[in-house]
């Protein structure tokens, strides 16, 4: 990988999840163009691998590493990029932060204040906000004299209105930041750039949903380009049933569980987070393409795909009446970009919202897979967080003057 030409100061994005870290490097360029993509999987669990690809020549490096914790890994993904571009070569940082709270709508330098307010707030996301703080305290003492960013995934959210925000219980929590705050926003701000070059005169200033569809899944209803209503509120575990968390539950089942069968706090957390959805009810996958190739003799995988669809197209019911109709739907991620049979059992029946799919296109993964008659667009949009995470890195940048 090291005998590609030296590329124009990079721009490198790191996306940390519960067991995986995803990076990607671009040259920090209007363009953006994307120079490495890797990731590592299974982190803290055996069969740790890392996988790293040259976009510009196409080699791919695929290694089993120790990776018993994120730190671990952080050093053979950086040797690779070093490699490829020179530890100097780096103008930024940007990290995927999933959680900004309530101090948080825009991209933020990372700076001691920014890491001591991000470990207050972690216990709201346990699952990744810790993990995110460390590798930023990492990345900030390996390249000391770099711009590191965070951008949030909550941003593309902060428009929502306050009826939108609200939760139902004593108002003192409001006053904690225990409200709704929506996930997915560097894919949706992502989509919605998208749909703005590609749609129609207006489209992306219309009645829109986003269905960001993949491990993680939410919907959100976007109008005048802002977001109107989301399915996931105070934290990614809600919403829709996911491939491992439970969505939204009846807070009476946490109660009931505590005191019939002893569950703890952490017990319940690591249930509804790890051991539900798609996992938890059919008690083989948390994939989809597993459980639809099983689905035609096992009544349980075919029971958790009969759910995720159901509640997927409730969903877009309710964020419909959020926005008075629907002219454009948008389906994204590894589920709504490759699986055809889920995106056609969530559009059967919602024809009285004037959506309708074309079966041929939708077959052939066609960029709009709706039907002549369809009142609505429905399009099949690929999302690239880390494009976007890269884009809110750059204009930041060029906006501030900063410099590595």
């Amino acid at each position: 990988m090291s005998s590609s030409p030296q590329p124009a100061p990079g721009i490198l994005t790191i996306n940390a999840g519960s067991s995986s870290i995803k990076l990607a490097l671009f040259e920090a360029q209007p363009a953006l163009r994307r120079l490495m993509e890797g990731q590592v999987e299974r982190i803290g669990l055996p069969g740790t691998r890392l996988s790293m690809t040259d976009v510009v020549t196409g080699r791919t490096e695929q290694v089993a590493i120790q990776g018993a914790d994120h730190a671990a890994c952080i050093g053979p993904l950086l040797d690779r990029v070093e490699q490829r571009v020179g530890a100097s070569a780096l103008q930024a940082v940007g990290h995927r932060i999933v959680h900004g709270g309530a101090m948080y709508s825009r991209p933020e330098p990372v700076t001691p204040a920014v890491i001591a307010e991000l470990r207050r707030i972690s216990s709201y996301d346990p699952e990744h906000l810790p993990a995110a703080i460390g590798l930023m305290e990492l990345f900030a003492r390996r390249y000391p004299r770099v711009p590191h960013i965070a951008c949030f995934d909550t941003t593309f959210h902060r428009d929502l209105p306050r009826v939108a925000r609200l939760l139902a219980i004593p108002r003192r929590y409001d006053k904690l930041g225990i409200r709704r705050y929506g996930f997915h926003g560097l894919s949706y701000a992502y989509l919605m750039k998208e749909l703005a070059g590609i749609g129609a005169s207006g489209e992306a200033e219309g009645r829109v949903i986003l269905a960001h569809l993949g491990n993680g899944a939410s919907m959100t209803a976007v109008l005048g380009g802002k977001s109107l209503e989301t399915t996931m509120g105070f934290t990614p575990a809600s919403g829709l049933p996911m491939s491992r968390r439970s969505g939204d539950l009846d807070p009476g089942v946490m109660s009931y569980l505590t005191r019939t069968e002893g569950l703890t706090v952490e017990q319940f957390h690591t249930m509804v987070n790890s051991e539900s959805g798609l996992l938890g009810l059919s008690e083989s996958s948390s994939d989809i393409r597993d459980l639809l190739a099983l689905e035609a003799h096992d009544p349980r995988a075919s029971e958790a795909v009969a759910l995720f669809c159901y509640q997927a197209k409730k969903a877009i019911g309710a964020l419909a009446a959020a926005l008075g109709g629907v002219d454009t739907l948008v389906f994204s991620a590894g589920i709504g970009e490759h699986s055809p049979a889920i995106r056609a059992r969530i559009c059967d029946g919602l024809g009285f919202l004037g959506i309708a799919i074309d079966a041929r296109r939708n077959k052939a993964n066609d960029a709009v897979i709706s039907a002549e008659q369809s009142r609505a667009i429905v399009r099949v949009i690929p999302t690239d967080e880390a494009r976007e995470l890269a884009h809110s890195v750059f204009h930041l940048l060029a906006t501030t003057g900063e410099e590595g």
